[in-house]
């Protein structure tokens, strides 16, 4: 695997380590898992471990000098490292353990290239860091956002740290929403691929400061080279002083939905 990767570019990484997660995550698919509590009724399986221990194999491989942090291991390198890698192994846990096959694979170097593989479609949505992709089947086609299916994914899990000004689940009740576009809830970040390949109209999620996590950092690298609009929920760009995600195909859609929750507050 060493002699495989070296001297591969970012992007490549990227694709091999979201790879070689989604195929131990699809290969341990539908069996008895041991989970690990995290607290707060969050937790692991062992795909969540063994996969992360995979992409981290890669990115090792690949870029040894490179920190990484990782959903479940948590930090590996240097702490000054110059270039760090965000991994998740598999967005969508609970999905995944009660046998829905709605989960991600995320891996992103931070201000760089990333990649999100479906295990299941075997499609992977990457970015070189300027422009973004959908590989299948070897073959690449540029991703084309576009509001046409209407479909907006609204994250409903707990927390809601936006309370009581705003939660996502009140956006569904807003009258506007409903004649405008229509909710849908899969519950993992592949959703943020599917408004970059225009699966989804938008994507909307509370929280704080996004940007850095490794939850979200591949799929908002891949929409904002793929030319959606991404923000916060109050509008302002991601960063510090940003909480939460609007990701949208295009201005029209993510101006609506900025103005809803701005109604909502």
């Amino acid at each position: 695997m060493t002699d495989s990767f070296t001297g591969a570019d970012d992007a490549e990484v990227a694709i091999a380590g979201a790879r070689t997660g989604a195929d131990l995550v699809r290969t341990l698919y539908g069996q008895r898992l041991t989970r690990i509590d995290k607290g707060a009724g969050d937790f692991a399986t062992a795909a969540d471990v063994e996969a992360e221990k995979a992409i981290l194999g890669v990115i090792r491989a690949a870029r040894p000098d490179d920190a990484v942090l990782g959903e479940e291991g948590g930090a590996h390198g240097a702490a000054d490292a110059a270039r760090r890698w965000l991994v998740d192994p598999l967005c969508g846990t609970l999905n995944y353990a009660v046998g829905t096959m709605l989960v991600a694979v995320n891996v992103a170097l931070r201000d760089g290239a990333a990649a999100v593989a479906d295990p299941f479609s075997g499609e992977v949505f990457f970015t070189d860091g300027k422009t973004a992709w959908v590989r299948h089947d070897e073959v690449d086609a540029r991703l084309a956002p576009t509001p046409a299916t209407r479909l907006v994914d609204v994250n409903l899990d707990p927390p809601f740290p936006s309370a009581p000004g705003f939660r996502a689940v009140d956006l569904l009740a807003h009258p506007g929403f409903v004649e405008r576009f229509r909710p849908r809830v899969v519950s993992t970040t592949l959703a943020l691929a599917w408004v970059a390949s225009g699966k989804r109209a938008a994507y909307v999620t509370d929280g704080g400061d996004l940007s850095g996590s490794v939850h979200f950092a591949a799929g908002i690298a891949v929409c904002q080279a793929a030319g959606c609009v991404v923000t916060g929920i109050d509008g302002a760009p991601i960063g510090r002083a940003a909480r939460g995600l609007v990701v949208a195909a295009d201005a029209g859609t993510h101006a609506l939905l900025i103005s809803m929750i701005r109604s909502l507050r």
